[in-house]
């Protein structure tokens, strides 16, 4: 897989039907490795390790509905209280972050209204603060420590 634009870590893989699959902590299971859960798996690590968010917090690829829609989140981090600290949307490396996907996640937001947002492709990481008082969001250098 494609180097990326994380601290290098330490992931467990196996092959499965003729297919490699990466284990996920979270998840607890071996998931197929396709380029967009290499993003994904490097997330997981980056926002356990490097920014110290509690792995009991972290839930990924669950299913939402969104204007009657089913649609599915990459990764999410609660706060204790349940509502929602940081959504994550991942791209596989070779996808360009466009405005069509700050609209996607912007779109998952109205339903999940995260704090914080984390856009990502793996090369690329764009960080912002929501400001629901007026209607949009503010790019940050990095994420706040948990």
């Amino acid at each position: 897989m494609q180097q990326l634009n994380f601290p290098s870590y330490t992931f467990r893989f196996k092959n499965s039907e003729n297919k490699v699959a990466i284990f996920d902590e979270i998840r607890k299971k071996f998931v197929i490795l396709t380029p967009e859960e290499w993003v994904r798996q490097h997330v997981i690590r980056y926002l356990l390790e490097e920014k110290k968010y509690s792995k009991s917090y972290i839930n990924v690829e669950k299913t939402i509905s969104i204007n009657g829609l089913t649609k599915r989140y990459d990764v999410v981090v609660f706060k204790p209280d349940g509502k929602i600290f940081l959504l994550v949307e991942c791209k596989a490396p070779e996808v360009t972050i466009s405005q069509n996907t700050f609209d996607q996640i912007a779109r998952y937001n109205l339903t999940l209204e995260s704090e914080y947002l984390m856009v990502t492709n793996g090369l690329n990481h764009y960080f912002c603060e929501m400001d629901f008082e007026n209607e949009r969001y503010d790019f940050l250098r990095e994420l706040p420590n948990f």
